[in-house]
């Protein structure tokens, strides 16, 4: 006879919640161990970059630099301020004024005046030179760099001429030229810039093309055209400002204005007075 089977014993729900928990728990530590495994055997791929290994402060260190919303934003910063020429340092009207400004429209107050601190030039010469002290000490470093620079030997042609020496020049002038060809060439008594003390005319010392216009072609010429305006000189009769300066053009012709005005008017490419002050041209008297 055979033996009865016994009955198996009933699982309760609880047991059943409990094996269903730990069979799902494993298969996700499963999943998460393959996809572990995964991305490092990417991450050591060759060629490819490694994943970065920097704590997340140090990206956070790199400021953002929009303003967080409801911040103001940062003001613009402020442009310094260039520094602009001061065009009323000095008069151009008083006689002793280094910028006086004197042409055919504009004549000397005095007409008679004549400098108080006039002082002979050391510097080669056809005619013993006098200028004002500041005019004289700028003409003997002129020379000097002209030589040192590029071994041009400069002369004084003419520098001060008082009211009585222009009035006997003028007439002479008018007496030989004529009255027309003497205004274009030789100012009037009254209206010189040599008359001031801060004019010189300049010319080689060999005397090439002294108080000449093929002056402007030699060494020495061509020098004082470039490097006048760094001692305070400016070539005061240009080609082609005749119709404004009211003068023939004379490349020997050279006045002392100091070195900040000529500083200022050739960095502007400025190159008569009555341009740069804004006065009326001044082709005739």
């Amino acid at each position: 006879m055979s033996t009865p089977s016994r009955p198996r014993p009933r699982v309760s729900a609880r047991v059943r919640r409990n094996r269903l928990i730990a069979a799902v728990v494993v298969a996700v530590l499963a999943i998460v161990v393959v996809v572990v495994v995964v991305v490092t055997v990417a991450s050591g791929q060759p060629g490819e970059p490694a994943a970065s290994t920097a704590p997340p402060s140090q990206a956070a260190e790199t400021p953002d630099p929009r303003p967080s919303p409801g911040e103001p934003a940062p003001p613009a910063p402020v442009p310094t301020p260039t520094p602009t020429f001061d065009m009323a340092a000095r008069s151009i009207d008083d006689p002793a004024s280094i910028w006086v400004v004197l042409d055919k429209q504009r004549p000397l107050n005095p007409v008679d005046y004549a400098p108080d601190d006039l002082v002979v030039v050391p510097v080669a010469h056809t005619w013993e030179p006098e200028l004002r002290q500041e005019a004289s000490d700028a003409v003997v470093a002129m020379f000097q760099a002209a030589s040192a620079e590029a071994g041009l030997s400069l002369a004084s042609n003419s520098a001060y001429r008082s009211y009585p020496t222009q009035v006997d020049l003028y007439d002479s002038d008018v007496a030989n030229l004529g009255q027309e060809e003497a205004d274009a060439l030789t100012a009037r008594p009254g209206f010189s810039e040599h008359q001031s003390g801060l004019a010189i005319d300049i010319g080689a010392e060999s005397g090439n093309c002294s108080l000449d216009e093929c002056f402007e072609g030699t060494p020495e010429g061509q020098w004082l055209a470039a490097n006048a305006w760094r001692f305070g000189f400016l070539l005061r009769y240009p080609a082609d400002k005749v119709d404004i300066t009211g003068f023939a053009f004379e490349p020997w012709h050279y006045r002392y204005i100091g070195v900040d005005l000529s500083t200022e008017m050739h960095n502007r490419g400025v190159t008569t007075l009555e341009e740069f002050f804004g006065l009326p041209a001044a082709p005739g008297y």
